[in-house]
C-alpha cells in the first residue's frame, strides 16, 4: 500500500510501516504549502492509496467520497514519536483493512 504521511506526523514514524508499506511524507513530496484538500488531491492524483494524519477536522471538512483514498487519523496526546509508537501495530492492522474513501480513527 502507497501512503502518506501528514507533516503533523513525526518524521520517524516512515521507518516503522516499511518495508511493508511504500510510504511518503507530504513534506518529502513538497506538499507542506498546500491546504488540505488540494493535498488530499494531489495524494491521489499520485497514486496514494491512504494518508495517515494526525488532524482530527481534515476529514469532516473534506469530501473524501470524491476521492480514491482512505484517511487514518491518529489519536494521540502529542505528534511525538514516543506518543505515536504505541499506536503503530493499531495503524498496521487498521491500514490492511482500510478501503477507498473511508475514515479510520486508530487511538
Amino acid at each position: 500500500m502507497k501512503i502518506l504521511l501528514d507533516e503533523n506526523l513525526p518524521h520517524a514514524l516512515p521507518s516503522l510501516l516499511t518495508p511493508r508499506h511504500d510510504v511518503s511524507t507530504v513534506s518529502y513530496m513538497g506538499w507542506s504549502t498546500l491546504e488540505n484538500g488540494s493535498r488530499l488531491s494531489q495524494a491521489a492524483s499520485n497514486g496514494f492509496d491512504a494518508l495517515g494524519t494526525k488532524d482530527q477536522g481534515l476529514a469532516p471538512e473534506q469530501n473524501l467520497a470524491n476521492l480514491p483514498l482512505a484517511v487514518a487519523v491518529l489519536r494521540a496526546r502529542t505528534n511525538k514519536i514516543d506518543e505515536i509508537r504505541p499506536l503503530v501495530s493499531k495503524l498496521l492492522w487498521a491500514l490492511d483493512s482500510l478501503t477507498p474513501r473511508s475514515v479510520t480513527t486508530v487511538e
